[in-house]
């Protein structure tokens, strides 16, 4: 199965990503960057909230309500950011670190505030239905994740380790360009930005 960097990324591309691209007010090749920047961090911070058993419970409750229909409405999303729940998801993701993460990816893209504010919130709901997508796939044929050779916990349980190795690929795979970003979340100098997201996103 793809991975959600790539579900997301293939979602995003022709009509979708020049849609997406005139909402924000940018050009196609700066969003499309734009968004594979905001691709770990919305991803990292999933991860973070689902680190602990509490957290993937409410995860998987939430991603109960994205399974279907989030990408068959995805051309009303992409026509007007405020009319999906990204606002919402985006609270529960970043809390209070939401306008850091923005200016982050805005200062990796040349992107303004508000500009990022708008992709991440058309981001946001996409990356939950694709999750709820991969996690019930998991779940339907528990086999290993990718790179493990045992079987994994289904259900929430399975969320820590489903995100850990997703953020890990998305931050793989963003645009070499962006280690300012990068820099800006590996806090302790560690050369591992993830193991950073407890201390900038904080525990809620």
């Amino acid at each position: 199965m793809p991975s959600i960097f790539d579900s997301v990324t293939e979602q995003l591309s022709g009509q979708n990503l020049t849609q997406l691209s005139q909402q924000i007010g940018a050009d196609e090749a700066t969003t499309s960057q734009a968004v594979q920047a905001a691709l770990p961090m919305l991803l990292g911070g999933l991860a973070r909230n689902a680190s602990n058993p509490e957290g993937a419970a409410s995860l998987g409750s939430a991603l109960d309500q994205h399974r279907g229909g989030m990408m068959e409405s995805l051309g009303g999303l992409l026509g007007n950011a405020e009319s999906g729940a990204g606002a919402g998801i985006l609270g529960h993701i970043f809390g209070q670190r939401r306008q850091t993460v923005e200016t982050g990816v805005g200062q990796a893209t040349g992107l303004n505030q508000p500009q990022v504010g708008k992709l991440l919130m058309v981001l946001a709901p996409i990356v939950m239905a694709a999750l709820a997508r991969r996690q019930q796939a998991h779940q339907e044929q528990q086999v290993p994740l990718p790179g493990s050779t045992t079987p994994t916990a289904s259900g929430p349980a399975a969320l820590p380790e489903i995100l850990k190795r997703e953020a890990q690929e998305a931050e793989q795979r963003a645009p070499s360009g962006l280690g300012g970003l990068l820099g800006m979340l590996d806090r302790d100098g560690d050369g591992n930005p993830l193991n950073d997201l407890g201390q900038l996103f904080g525990r809620r």
